[in-house]
């Protein structure tokens, strides 16, 4: 199972939400490059990346940040946040970004999405994200009626790499991923699924690596990092058992 530690980008700041709250951010640091370099020297080899104002704004945002993010970090960077048409999809790609992740567009734009995986194998992920079993999208603000294992099916068979999960509710507070939800889902798909939301400790990264046969391929932490509730070469090591 594979360990991504998150940067979250606001202003150009690496930040934690709170239940994807822009007004309950919590600055961690101003260079986000730095910060992508503990990370592989900690032993990660993924690295999992957001920018946030582009997830409202539907475009880049945080570019310059990104791009000193990819040529810092030696492995592979998976990058969310406003990518919503082709020419972004491309432009992320060209600059060495590994996987993209496609949350509003998969929503409101299924064959946009579905062509952009057939153009780039294995480099689409499928963002999930639920609020009260919803998807959210529009960097969660906006809740749809779409339950989220409907919108997940919507992809089977479509190329995509992954789909990235997450509680809404949890993410950024610390409560412990929601791995009932977590299982359920990759149990009910046959795309591999990422865990993300509410990581609080090495329990969490325990319980997920036990489904790994169940299509559990990873788990995203962040605010459990940066408060020194987790270490993540332990972690890692945890996940490779």
């Amino acid at each position: 199972m594979i360990v991504f530690p998150a940067i979250d980008l606001k202003g150009g700041e690496v930040v934690r939400l709170a239940e994807g709250d822009m007004d309950r951010a919590t600055v961690y640091g101003d260079n986000p490059a730095a910060q992508a370099m503990i990370f592989a020297e900690a032993g990660a080899e993924h690295l999992h990346v957001v920018d946030l104002d582009g997830s409202f704004a539907g475009r880049a945002e945080n570019r310059e940040a990104v791009e000193a993010i990819v040529e810092a970090f030696p492995g592979y960077v998976q990058l969310g946040g406003g990518i919503r048409d082709a020419k972004a999809v491309e432009g992320w790609f060209n600059l060495g970004v590994s996987r993209v992740v496609m949350g509003s567009a998969a929503l409101k734009d299924p064959d946009f999405v579905k062509q952009m995986a057939r153009e780039w194998e294995n480099g689409i992920v499928v963002a999930v994200d639920a609020k009260d079993g919803m998807v959210a999208t529009e960097g969660w603000a906006e809740v749809s009626d779409v339950p989220v294992r409907d919108l997940a099916r919507r992809f089977e068979d479509a190329g995509v790499a992954s789909l990235l999960f997450t509680d809404i509710g949890r993410d950024g507070m610390l409560k412990g991923c929601n791995v009932d939800a977590t299982v359920e889902l990759a149990r009910s798909v046959d795309i591999p699924v990422i865990a993300s939301g509410g990581v609080k400790g090495l329990d969490d990264i325990h319980i997920l690596s036990l489904h790994a046969d169940d299509g559990i391929e990873g788990v995203i932490t962040g605010r459990a990092l940066y408060e020194g509730k987790l270490d993540l070469a332990t972690a890692i090591a945890m996940a490779n058992r």
